[in-house]
């Protein structure tokens, strides 16, 4: 395990957990206007809320830029499967919203997307001994209508644990004009 690269994720764990005042949803004229990368910005920041899901799954958006998306997680007891490993779904919602995520953060303001197709591969079986773990999300391909997406989970000693693939559909915010 790098020490080095766990000392850097600690330490961004503790500045997102410090900027993170509430959990919850934005409201419509807190995104009004707004990119997708304003959006995440934003978020970071601590002036829009966190996602709930970050707070019960235990992650947190560490990094954004245009086009790429980190989140930083704990693999925990609490997400044991009955085999003693993290259950799939962790993996699975970690990549889901880096991939996604990636896509978002290219979207102009009055636009926004679904998930029309996540593929997930599971390479490595994942414990709570892994202290932390990153899932990044890098855009391939950004259309009017269709974006694409790929991601890696991975340990601060570069281990592979999941990558997964996206395809999403991008439409104009309803209410956006």
């Amino acid at each position: 395990m790098s020490a080095e690269v766990l000392e850097q994720w600690l330490l961004r764990e503790q500045e997102m957990k410090a900027n993170t005042r509430e959990f919850g949803l934005a409201r419509p004229d807190q995104v009004k206007g707004r990119t997708g990368l304003e959006i995440f910005q934003a978020m970071i920041s601590g002036e829009l809320p966190a996602p709930p899901i970050t707070r019960t799954l235990g992650f947190n958006l560490a990094e954004v830029a245009s086009g790429r998306v980190v989140f930083q997680g704990r693999p925990a007891f609490d997400y044991y499967n009955p085999l003693g490993t993290v259950h799939g779904g962790w993996y699975a919602t970690l990549l889901d919203s880096a991939v996604a995520c990636a896509v978002h953060s290219t979207l102009p303001a009055g636009k926004t997307y679904t998930t029309l197709e996540l593929k997930i591969n599971m390479v490595r079986a994942l414990t709570e001994k892994v202290p932390l773990v990153r899932a990044e999300g890098k855009i391939i391909h950004a259309g009017r209508q269709v974006a694409t997406a790929e991601g890696r989970l991975f340990g601060p000693d570069g281990s592979l644990y999941a990558h997964a693939t996206t395809t999403c559909l991008i439409f104009d915010l309803p209410g956006a004009a």
